[in-house]
């Protein structure tokens, strides 16, 4: 039953990412910006509604208090697909980072570029980077928008070593805004390179912001930090589920940490 339910999901899941694009071709590229949003956001929702019908996994995202008003900086964990499109309904006009190679893809990169993300060519970091930040700087003059940054880069699996690269130190450091981290385990339930989906509730939290100013070390420090603490509380959280999905090796050796740690601190 779960993988029927898994191959449910992952089939409907691409045939409506395919309908919607072409249903809403017109309405889209016909719309201002402000109001062709409500496509990719309708998607996005109409991707966890599937999600929770057919694999039987939520969705509960808290923190909502904690996002700005305006241009801010949003640094999610990295785990899973489900991170990549559960958080930008909340936000009134995201900005991804994205290789140049996808906006090269038909419909999909025509509907990337509509909403003016920024594409970066491989090569040079620091070029590349100078680059983020020229474009981002644009963005923001010409209205307010919340950038979106994984401040891993690429997916890791819940509770592996954080590994956090020092580009979002920079970004953070040139744009002068404020960074809301968010915590979640939901490669627990939407596993990375994986075709299970497992049932269960994603929980995830917006963190309080983290305000522009710091030195470097002391934002890299907290972002770290708080971060870490969140996700390490979210998997414990879920571990101690009646019905637990499966705990990948990180996971269970970081519980084992954890429980250690709280030992330690007992005795």
């Amino acid at each position: 039953m779960l993988y029927l339910r898994s191959l449910a999901f992952n089939l409907a899941f691409y045939v409506s990412l395919v309908v919607q694009m072409i249903f809403w071709t017109p309405f889209y590229f016909l719309s201002p910006r402000d109001r062709a949003w409500f496509v990719p956001k309708f998607w996005a929702r109409t991707s966890l509604w599937l999600h929770r019908v057919l694999a039987g996994t939520r969705s509960e995202i808290t923190g909502l208090e904690n996002l700005p008003e305006g241009s801010f900086i949003l640094a999610p964990k990295h785990q899973s697909f489900w991170d990549a499109i559960a958080f930008f309904p909340y936000l009134n006009d995201p900005l991804y980072i994205l290789k140049r190679e996808l906006t090269w893809i038909p419909f999909f990169g025509w509907y990337i570029m509509k909403m003016r993300m920024i594409p970066v060519d491989r090569g040079s970091r620091s070029k590349a980077l100078k680059a983020v930040v020229a474009a981002t700087r644009a963005e923001m003059a010409r209205n307010p928008r919340q950038l979106i940054i994984y401040p891993e880069g690429t997916r890791r699996a819940p509770g592996d070593e954080p590994a956090y690269k020092y580009g979002i130190v920079e970004i953070y450091n040139q744009l002068g805004l404020p960074v809301v981290p968010v915590a979640h385990v939901a490669g627990l339930y939407w596993p990375r390179r994986k075709f299970m989906r497992y049932p269960g509730t994603i929980r995830a939290r917006f963190l309080s912001p983290i305000p522009p100013g710091l030195g470097k070390e002391e934002f890299m420090a907290r972002l770290i930090a708080e971060t870490e603490e969140a996700c390490d509380a979210l998997l414990v959280e879920a571990s101690r589920q009646p019905n637990p999905p499966p705990l990948p090796p990180t996971a269970l050796r970081r519980l084992a940490e954890l429980k250690a740690g709280a030992c330690e601190k007992a005795g």
